[in-house]
């Protein structure tokens, strides 16, 4: 796939996609004899986790510490295991604040609806 398909696929753009490859955060793309991008299933498989793990928040650094290590291969496997279990711990962390918040906002909108039914509002 070109780099204006992949754009297009993932809804990102074709300077993202650049970027990703150029600090690091995905491998080198696969690219034809004259240097153009040639986006492979595995190329587009590192781009998806790419998109997947800035979505969730997980920093460049860490996505490029990770591209690293599975570039080093198998020996670093176990250091790979340990930063995705980071990762998941500060995203179960990051969900327990937006599940506090989801409680304290359903709080407040049953209190409001409690106050558009009666017409004034007992406590805010």
């Amino acid at each position: 796939m070109t780099i204006k398909e992949v754009s297009e696929k993932y809804n990102i753009s074709q300077d993202t996609l650049r970027y990703y490859e150029r600090v690091g955060m995905i491998p080198p793309v696969t690219r034809t004899a004259g240097g153009i991008r040639d986006y492979q299933e595995c190329d587009l498989g590192w781009v998806e986790l790419a998109i997947c793990m800035r979505s969730a928040g997980l920093a460049v650094e860490s996505m490029i510490e990770y591209v690293r290590l599975y570039q080093e291969g198998n020996a670093t496997i176990p250091a790979r295991l340990q930063l995705l279990e980071e990762q998941r711990r500060i995203l179960e962390e990051q969900k327990a604040q937006i599940e506090e918040t989801i409680k304290r906002l359903d709080y407040k909108i049953s209190r409001y609806q409690a106050a558009v039914e009666t017409g004034k509002l007992t406590w805010d």
